[in-house]
């Protein structure tokens, strides 16, 4: 019984993983884009992607939503620019930051 329970268990973490970007609302992420991201984001400030850029994106999309999701809240220095944590709006919940990510993501795809 244990071992069906596992593989169930297993099952389940791989397909959930895939989907990660379903674990956020993009739909509400377009307020929080408007408000904290756009600045950068439209315009490529400070090395930021442009939503929408498909090229831009793609190495950022090879990641998993985790990942940008922690560099969009944590803040990040790569090699091109850097992302100030929380988008530089520390009212900012992780939830809120998640859903601007899955915003900018559903646009640069």
């Amino acid at each position: 019984m244990s071992r069906i329970l596992s593989g169930t268990f297993l099952c389940a973490m791989l397909f959930s993983s895939g989907n990660a970007i379903a674990a956020y609302n993009p739909a509400a992420g377009k307020a929080v884009y408007d408000v904290s991201c756009a600045t950068c984001h439209k315009t490529g400030m400070m090395g930021a992607p442009k939503t929408g850029d498909k090229a831009s994106w793609a190495p950022r999309l090879a990641q998993k939503i985790d990942v940008l999701v922690s560099h969009s809240d944590k803040g990040f220095r790569g090699k091109k620019g850097m992302m100030p944590a929380k988008g530089g709006n520390a009212k900012l919940t992780t939830a809120e930051v998640g859903n601007a990510v899955a915003y900018m993501v559903s646009l640069s795809k």
